[in-house]
């Protein structure tokens, strides 16, 4: 038994010996794995020291050795940037809880990230870790870290709770208070910076840093002289960024001490942020500049201030301004003042500089708005301001001076705080004149009687009341025409006035024009007969008084003034040669009539009286029995001046000539050939009537009838009263009495559309109404005159419509009305008249050939008048533009620059500014530009496009204010000007993006 027992137990002991040693062979291997493991990761070999660890993992079944190992994978994860390393050690945690690793697992891998930069990763293994589980030395290693990446992240107010806590610590202590100080002075709490700072000023690591803080914190704190003393030690031993700012904090100090010239150098080497300086930067070196007396300088620094809007600004611009002016640029000075006008930062600044805009606004002008309302509005801003006497007195003169007499009218009587009395007389008389040389003579009465309501000043009172007369004159109110010129005759102040010159002469018309031909001789002559007349206006009453001596029947005397008239060589001689000719005729001297009325005919062949010539030859040969030669006068008359309205009536003559002389067939032919040419005519009606005779005497009424029937405008019946209606309006058109004229004429027209004198009588009407301002309703009379076949007021009427139609701007309309006046005009005035519009009305349709071809006939037209012949050298420049011939564009305007006066001179100067631009030269055109603004303010279009390309100037002469600022005033004033706004906006655009390379403060 016990034998057995023995063995038994021997037998156990043996297997359980055997077992144990194999288990214990098999944890001796992979402690001994683990280990190799171990020293690969503690070697940094962290992938080799993963895969062996991975392998013990597997091999092993100790937990703790599982653990271990798992710790190591993730950790080994993690510093091999692996995919996926955050879940390892997460799952780490997990399957081990109660590892004594797990702590040490989230500071080691915290301490990791953060040792490799990557602070937000550290803290978020930091906010992992169990602080009280730590020793003293992690723990504060802990709060140092997690400190610092709080502090790299901007999160101050975690890092310094975490950085508090080892501000003592004498490993981490120093670095500690130097972020805390750090932190306090991004905070800008200057006093608890430089506390911290203090305290580790002795620690080499921080000496260079510490110095730079502390000079910009004395700089900040206004220790200005303790600034630049820190600044200057550590300005040698800094780096290029620092160097910089350096720079600014020494030269800013200097500049708050007003230590100008010694801050200069110092802002200069300035680099700026991130290589930009601001609207700041600028202004402290050019106000240093400016304090120095250095005002290019100080321009150069000042205007690349832009977008500018606060104190600084507003101070910049107004010492820009003076040193603008301190260089005798106006111009520049002008827009910088009224820039630091509309800035309200400094009430006093902004006073001086609207004082300033407003002087120099009269002095050189002002493109954005008239001189006059920038005075205005000073004062009514600044009512008692000290310069107010000086204003006013500005303002008055401005009124004069501008020209822009209508708004000066509108604002003097809309603004209560300004009652210069005696400028306004004169503003109202100026404005007067102007409408008056418009042709808006009612407008112009308006004004010149406002003028008399306030008689301030004796000579401006007595060229109003003068002016009054000739616009009552010129809108038929002849009485009251007469009794202005009368009452201007008496006044003391009209002596030595131009006007005065010319008064006998303006009643000789008022009389004639009254139909009182006596009075009108007795001024004709005395005007003529005065040595000191005018030259043109003597000629021409040479001829009136002709024309009244010839109207009372007093030939002799008429003949002796025309021939005044011819030997002066007056400019249509050839009308006073004709009426001297037809004057023999009422003496019985028709053989010297038909004497001078030949030697007429050859003398002026190109006359538009030549018509008038041969047919009274015709008609004297024919009184003087002399049948045949009369006829072939007509036939002259016919032949060679076919559009004549004499035509139809020497074949009416001829006709009577033919039936007179028993030759039926040939007077019949020419009788109907009147009624077939010219129907609807006196001329026909009468031609109608002579037929009758003719038929009835040659006793073939039937053929009379038939003929008669198919005229459908003849109604015999009704002739009598038809001449009777015609005749009763007539009369009152004779008399001047409008109203009853027109209604007369009104009257007749209804009752008798296609009426024996439907061609008068639409052509009287026409006038009246055109006269009276009614246009629109005379277009449809003078319609009717220009749709019937050539008559005496074809001419007239053709004019009078495509005048009215180029005032509305209807091309379209006026162009085939001006090219039928152009082949039919008679009189040289119509011809030009048809010649230059249809320039302009080719121009404006689009049909540039035709324009040019039209602008250079007038230019060639040795009679056309110096307006005519300027709108046409526009036509030629406009042209020459739109075909992209600048040279010759630019030749025509400098001729248009002449002569040219209102808008036309405004275009004109505004293409030299232009071409001066293409060619570089920028300062010679920006002078262009000032007259421009100073002398045509009242023209917006030219005005805008002066004010884009002066800032187009100044961006090439290196002035991106001047430019900036301009263009932005043109976006904001001159909306109506939509294609002048748009290339004003890109330009702004261009400009700013160019400048925002430099400027920090540009908003682009």
């Amino acid at each position: 038994m016990t034998t057995s027992k023995s063995l038994l137990f021997v037998a156990l002991l043996f297997f359980s010996f055997q077992g144990y040693s194999q288990q214990t062979a098999a944890f001796t291997n992979t402690l001994a794995d683990f280990n190799r493991a171990l020293e690969l990761y503690n070697n940094e070999q962290y992938l080799a020291a993963q895969n062996l660890f991975d392998d013990v993992k597997d091999e092993t079944e100790d937990e703790k050795i599982k653990a271990d190992a798992a710790y190591y994978i993730a950790n080994a994860a993690v510093r091999l940037n692996q995919q996926g390393a955050d879940r390892l050690m997460e799952r780490f945690v997990t399957r081990y809880p109660t590892s004594t690793k797990t702590n040490s697992a989230y500071l080691d891998v915290a301490d990791y990230y953060f040792n490799t930069g990557k602070y937000t990763l550290a803290r978020k293994w930091y906010d992992k870790v169990d602080e009280n589980a730590m020793s003293r030395k992690d723990r504060q290693r802990f709060y140092f870290n997690n400190g610092y990446a709080y502090f790299r992240s901007n999160d101050y107010e975690q890092a310094r709770t975490y950085l508090e806590r080892v501000r003592d610590s004498e490993e981490y202590g120093s670095q500690a208070k130097y972020y805390i100080g750090f932190m306090a002075y991004e905070s800008d709490d200057y006093e608890e910076a430089n506390e911290n700072f203090q305290q580790v000023q002795d620690n080499d690591r921080y000496s260079e840093d510490l110095s730079y803080f502390q000079a910009d914190m004395n700089f900040k704190l206004g220790n200005f002289e303790e600034a630049i003393k820190l600044g200057l030690e550590q300005l040698p031993s800094s780096n290029r960024q620092e160097k910089s700012q350096l720079n600014k904090i020494i030269g800013e100090s200097y500049f708050n001490l007003g230590q100008y010239e010694e801050a200069i150098p110092y802002l200069k080497e300035y680099q700026g942020l991130r290589g930009k300086w601001n609207n700041t930067d600028y202004y402290q070196l050019g106000y240093a500049y400016y304090k120095q007396g250095n005002y290019e300088g100080a321009v150069s620094e000042f205007n690349k201030i832009i977008d500018g809007n606060n104190s600084v600004a507003q101070n910049a611009y107004y010492h820009l301004a003076q040193s603008y002016l301190n260089l005798e640029q106006k111009q520049q000075a002008l827009n910088a003042f009224k820039n630091a006008s509309e800035m309200e930062f400094d009430a006093k600044i902004q006073k001086d500089a609207y004082l300033n805009y407003a002087k120099l606004s009269y002095e050189i002008g002002n493109s954005y708005e008239s001189p006059s309302q920038v005075l205005l509005n000073y004062l009514e801003k600044y009512p008692d301001s000290d310069s107010r006497q000086e204003i006013e007195t500005l303002l008055v003169d401005s009124f004069i001076n501008s020209g822009n007499y209508e708004e000066a009218m509108s604002l003097l009587e809309n603004n209560r705080n300004f009652s210069d009395k005696q400028a306004y007389q004169k503003v109202a008389y100026y404005y007067g004149l102007e409408l008056y040389e418009e042709g808006d003579y009612y407008k112009a009465l308006e004004n010149f009687e406002k003028a008399l309501a306030e008689p301030r000043d004796p000579v401006i009172t007595a060229k109003a009341t003068f002016w009054k007369a000739e616009s009552e004159f010129n809108v038929n109110r002849i009485d009251d025409a007469i009794i202005g010129y009368k009452e201007f005759d008496g006044m003391t102040a009209a002596r030595g006035t131009d006007e005065m010159k010319n008064l006998d002469y303006n009643l000789g018309y008022a009389y004639f024009k009254k139909n009182d031909y006596a009075q009108a001789v007795n001024y004709f002559k005395r005007y003529a007969e005065n040595s000191s007349s005018d030259g043109p206006r003597r000629d021409d009453a040479y001829l009136r008084l002709g024309d009244s001596y010839f109207v009372n029947s007093q030939y002799w005397p008429a003949m002796e003034a025309y021939n005044s008239a011819i030997a002066n060589n007056v400019e249509n001689s050839d009308y006073a040669a004709f009426q001297k000719a037809i004057s023999y005729g009422f003496v019985d001297r028709n053989e010297t009539k038909i004497e001078e009325l030949n030697n007429f005919l050859n003398r002026y062949p190109r006359s538009s009286y030549r018509d008038d010539a041969l047919f009274e030859l015709g008609n004297t040969y024919v009184a003087m029995n002399n049948s045949s030669e009369g006829v072939q006068a007509y036939n002259r008359l016919i032949r060679d001046v076919s559009g004549s309205a004499f035509v139809p009536k020497a074949m009416l003559r001829q006709g009577l000539v033919y039936y007179n002389s028993n030759q039926g067939d040939k007077a019949l032919e020419r009788l109907k050939k009147v009624v077939a040419d010219y129907p609807n005519t006196p001329e026909a009606m009468q031609a109608v009537s002579t037929a009758r005779n003719v038929y009835v005497d040659m006793g073939r009424t039937n053929e009379y009838a038939s003929w008669v029937r198919n005229i459908d405008f003849v109604e015999v019946s009704d002739a009598d009263l038809d001449n009777t209606t015609y005749e009763s309006a007539e009369n009152q058109y004779l008399n001047n009495n409008t109203t009853q004229a027109i209604r007369g004429f009104e009257n007749y027209i209804e009752e008798f559309p296609n009426g024996i004198h439907s061609i008068n009588a639409n052509f009287y009407l026409a006038q009246l109404y055109f006269r009276e301002g009614n246009k629109d309703k005379s277009m449809s009379h003078y319609r009717f005159i220009v749709s019937k076949p050539n008559n005496e007021f074809t001419e007239q009427a053709l004019a009078r419509l495509s005048q009215i139609y180029l005032e509305k701007g209807n091309y379209a309309e006026a162009t085939p009305l001006l090219e039928r006046l152009e082949k039919q005009a008679e009189t040289q005035e119509n011809l030009i008249f048809a010649q230059s519009n249809l320039m302009k009305s080719y121009f404006e349709q689009g049909n540039i050939s035709k324009a040019q071809s039209y602008a250079e006939k007038v230019l060639q037209d040795p009679g056309a008048e110096e307006k005519a012949k300027t709108d046409a050298q526009v036509i030629v420049a406009r042209a020459a533009l739109k075909n992209g011939n600048e040279s010759r564009a630019k030749t025509a305007y400098a001729e248009v620059q002449k002569t040219a006066t209102g808008e036309l001179a405004a275009e004109a100067l505004y293409y030299d500014a232009y071409f001066k631009n293409k060619s570089g030269n920028y300062e010679a055109s920006n002078a262009a530009i000032q007259i421009l603004a100073k002398d045509f303010s009242g023209y917006k279009r030219w005005g805008s496009k002066g004010l884009v390309l002066m800032a187009k100037n100044f961006d090439q002469l290196g002035d991106a204010y001047q430019a900036t600022y301009i263009l932005e005033n043109v976006i904001k004033n001159f909306g109506n000007q939509q294609e002048v706004v748009a290339e004003a906006k890109a330009e702004l655009a261009r400009i700013k993006a160019k400048e925002s390379e430099t400027n920090s403060s540009v908003q682009n």
